[in-house]
């Protein structure tokens, strides 16, 4: 459920802001709505937080082979010094990179001329030895006059390397255009070469003292997590708007009263927790005001569910979707529905197996060693179980043909979708598109419930039949036409859903603007009843992603079937584990891709749900509580 909340404003002295944050922060239970704010202390903060996180992500990147020793514990001025020195090795890394980066770009241009020196041009010229460098075309080379004099460097069949020299330091007038000058360098090769080799070396050594700050990671961490918590104090207290009053005395006759400066901030504070900030209030002498929050505000959302429910929160938080303070709370129907839809994708009871014992031995693992167990674990083992009972009801274990599997495990198969029946996979379209028209009709008597008290319930119920409606049509157009002919009943059923919806979904107090609001929408209204027949169908890739799952599984055992008795067994059980291992893989994919669209957006949509919503992220000592 969606813990209904109370907006706070509270008023304090401003100069005991400090103070009152900091008993705020340790009540922990406010979210604060921050604004804007700028200050001397909040840039340095920020810039100290971007320094760590730069330090970090520089150690991380490193590729070392030994194993790191263990941690080191420091404290913020020593963690800060560390801090500077790995930036410090940053820079001279980055200048080590650009110097090597220039030189071979330098010494690349340089390489088809040879070793080059250019203070042995310098010396030949104060000699009155002019030499002047080209490279040009064989043919224009070939035409140069005879007054020109030249030494060739080398040459082929399109281009000549030459030097052109003279007794003045001055060009021929009668050189082609298309000849092209040496930019002399700055240094010779020889020395570039040196250059260059000895920054290269130093590149390994900076690598290898910046690989001595590894066992700090967890320092920089714990910074890390002081600089966020000081950013966010400060944020509050810089945005804390100031309430200033006049002193009333306006005749100048005597000298001004000191008025006070209050500063306020406002908030939401879950309902049973309200009574802890009105008494810390009055304990610190604040002034605080606390009403429901109105239509405009907006409100973070803070679910809070039984354990049970609370299995689904790991992929609620994986996927970042958060209901509106004021939508619906469906976190047990995705629960139920997710894990229906996982099993029918992964589609096998040995695959489900595998998977119960990995989650079984995780719990094990965790709660041997003291630790809390993640949720995630404890899902798992729900997706995993699901997967065993979907396995069980079609008789799918690893793909095996049915009478290779052992008898009991048939016997409790159901027969209508056991891989037995031949008409088993019909059966399980009908059963994908009933999952379809349950799913989807619970969305819509949600919604009528919640708008019982106005006509708008009415345009629920005709987005209800319409789904009744189109369920019958999928059925006749996709399973089987005459066994679901499309009778009267049916075309009935969804042109009255068409009507109702059509006169009361867009009502607001006021039936004629609601019809009006239709009309102009006229366009997508008629679409709308084209979204329900393809949201039905949607739900067939259930179908489809698990038969493709079982054509690949069954693939698997083909190939390594013939191999498994011979003496090559051991290439047998390296395809069946790789063969199996991709197919999970695949399988996890799929149920991201489709079991959570169906729940993030067919469902989601006819419930009107729209995940606009945001964390509730009280004000505490601890980041991200």
């Amino acid at each position: 459920m969606i813990v209904p909340m109370k907006k706070i404003s509270l008023v304090v002295l401003e100069n005991t802001r400090v103070e009152a944050l900091s008993a705020l922060r340790k009540l922990g239970v406010v979210h604060v709505e921050k604004r804007e704010a700028s200050s001397q202390i909040l840039t340095s903060l920020q810039d100290s937080l971007l320094r760590v996180k730069q330090a970090e992500t520089l150690l991380s990147e490193l590729k070392v082979k030994a194993p790191v020793s263990s941690s080191k514990n420091a404290g913020r001025e020593e963690t800060s010094g560390i801090v500077d020195k790995i930036l410090e090795l940053k820079e001279q890394k980055n200048r080590l990179f650009e110097t090597v980066t220039r030189l071979s770009r330098e010494l690349d241009r340089l390489e088809k001329w040879g070793p080059v020196n250019p203070a042995d041009f310098e010396y030949l010229s104060e000699q009155g030895i002019f030499l002047f460098p080209f490279e040009m075309s064989s043919e224009d080379f070939a035409s140069l006059a005879d007054s020109v004099r030249t030494i060739t460097l080398s040459r082929n069949k399109k281009n000549v390397r030459c030097v052109i020299w003279s007794d003045v330091n001055l060009l021929p007038y009668s050189l082609p255009s298309s000849a092209l000058p040496l930019v002399m360098p700055e240094k010779s090769t020889a020395e570039m070469k040196a250059e260059k080799e000895a920054a290269e070396k130093l590149l390994p050594e900076i690598d290898a003292r910046l690989a001595d700050f590894l066992p700090y990671m967890k320092s920089l961490e714990e910074l890390e997590k002081i600089l966020l918590k000081e950013i966010e104090f400060e944020v509050v207290r810089a945005g804390m708007p100031e309430i200033s009053f006049s002193d009333g005395n306006e005749s100048g006759d005597s000298a001004p009263a000191a008025v006070p400066k209050l500063a306020w901030l406002s908030g939401f504070v879950p309902c049973d927790k309200l009574s802890m900030v009105l008494e810390a209030a009055s304990e610190n002498g604040w002034a605080c005001v606390a009403d429901d929050p109105s239509g405009e505000d907006n409100v973070p959302t803070l679910l809070k569910n039984n354990r049970l429910v609370n299995l689904i929160s790991p992929l609620m938080d994986f996927l970042g979707t958060v209901p509106g303070y004021r939508e619906i709370d469906i976190s047990l129907w995705f629960l139920f529905f997710f894990g229906v839809f996982f099993a029918m994708i992964f589609g096998d009871g040995g695959y489900g197996v595998l998977l119960t014992v990995i989650s079984i031995a995780g719990i094990l693992k965790t709660s041997g060693k003291g630790k809390k167990t993640p949720t995630a674990l404890f899902m798992m083992l729900y997706l995993s179980l699901m997967t065993v009972a979907w396995g069980t009801v079609t008789c799918t274990w690893f793909s095996l043909p049915p009478e290779q599997l052992p008898g009991f495990l048939r016997a409790i198969a159901v027969p209508a979708f056991s891989s037995e029946n031949p008409a088993a996979q019909d059966n399980i379209k009908v059963f994908c598109f009933v999952l379809a028209l349950i799913q989807l009709s619970l969305a819509h008597i949600v919604c009528i419930f919640r708008n019982i008290k106005s006509p708008k319930f009415l345009g629920d119920l005709g987005s209800l039949m319409m789904v009744v409606g189109m369920f019958f049509v999928v059925l006749n157009l996709v399973v089987d036409a005459e066994k679901y002919p499309i009778n009267n009943l049916v075309l009935g059923g969804i042109g009255a859903g068409f009507l109702l919806n059509f006169i009361f979904t867009n009502y607001e107090g006021n039936l004629g603007k609601g019809i009006l609001t239709s009309l102009q929408n006229i366009i997508s209204m008629l679409l709308g009843v084209v979204n329900v027949f393809g949201d039905i169908m949607s739900y067939i890739r259930l179908w489809a992603v698990g038969l493709a799952g079982s054509a690949i599984s069954s693939t698997v055992n083909q190939m390594a079937g013939p191999m498994l008795g011979g003496f090559v067994i051991f290439i047998g059980i390296l395809i069946l584990f790789f063969g199996h291992g991709l197919n999970l893989i695949m399988n996890v994919l799929s149920v991201i891709v489709h079991g959570v669209r169906l729940n993030i957006l067919e469902f989601s949509n006819h419930i009107s749900l729209t995940w606009s919503g945001f964390k509730y992220e009280p004000f505490s000592e601890t980041v991200g509580k």
